[in-house]
């Protein structure tokens, strides 16, 4: 049965596209087969694995409008393993359509209880918002990882995402739990990085991944190409860093 993960942080630019990304392609490299669904209007992470978001016909937002079946928007084997459910522009009017729509909070976990089970690990890249396609990944998903920019603001808006999914844990979904928290962007170079980090830690009563993600110039060179940093260049400390993290998440939900 797959593990579902949602990868959410209200914050923009934290890096939950590019985690989303490389951590899905990194659990995929090791073997495990994986479904990424992405949640974000922006399209980020469909874009991110090469594809054409907008010459799409079947996406996320069909799916969640009733338009066509899950097995009729995934995109198979995008590379070895991973799979997409993708998004573009269109899924910013999900939310006003689905206005009086009964159980519009659990219509994506509606549709992924179809496939969840032909897949190892099931990974949901959130809007930067707490808005209904957050709350239906997070009806969906087993569990939540939230990835945290190194900086000095990294605690601001967490204890409210952190008061969202329990809230999500006690009126929709009892088997959510709180995954861990990943820190992003870090610079070792900096006492600010280790600062954030000590207090994240000593602040925050969660599980934190000790794979930290360095601020890595091959990172954010990848999705213009089109590629994960497993496939753009595996030996740079980003991949190296993602597939830390990979077998970490592997082994936290074995």
């Amino acid at each position: 049965m797959g593990r579902i993960i949602a990868v959410a942080n209200q914050k923009g630019g934290v890096g939950k596209t590019t985690t989303s990304i490389n951590l899905s392609a990194c659990i995929g490299a090791r073997g495990k087969k994986v479904l990424v669904i992405d949640m974000d209007p922006q399209g980020n992470t469909t874009s991110g694995y090469g594809i054409q978001k907008n010459e799409l016909e079947n996406t996320v937002y069909e799916l969640i409008m009733g338009d066509c079946s899950v097995e009729d928007c995934i995109l198979k084997e995008v590379v070895p393993n991973v799979s997409i459910l993708p998004a573009n522009v269109n899924l910013a009017a999900a939310e006003i359509e689905l206005i009086g729509v009964k159980d519009k909070d659990f219509i994506l976990k509606n549709e992924i209880d179809w496939v969840k089970d032909s897949y190892d690990f099931v990974i949901i890249d959130c809007p930067p918002s707490l808005n209904l396609l957050t709350i239906n990944a997070m009806t969906t998903a087993d569990a939540v990882l939230v990835p945290i920019q190194c900086e000095y603001y990294a605690l601001e808006g967490l204890s409210q995402l952190i008061h969202t999914i329990n809230l999500v844990k006690e009126r929709l979904n009892p088997s959510l739990n709180m995954d861990g928290v990943v820190f992003t962007m870090y610079d070792s170079r900096t006492n600010l990085s280790n600062q954030v980090v000590e207090n994240v830690k000593n602040n925050l009563n969660q599980k934190v991944y000790n794979t930290l993600i360095p601020r890595n110039i091959r990172l954010a060179e990848a999705p213009s190409y089109g590629q994960p940093i497993s496939m753009y260049d595996p030996r740079s400390a980003g991949a190296e860093s993602y597939m830390a993290l990979a077998e970490e998440v592997i082994r936290n939900n074995a």
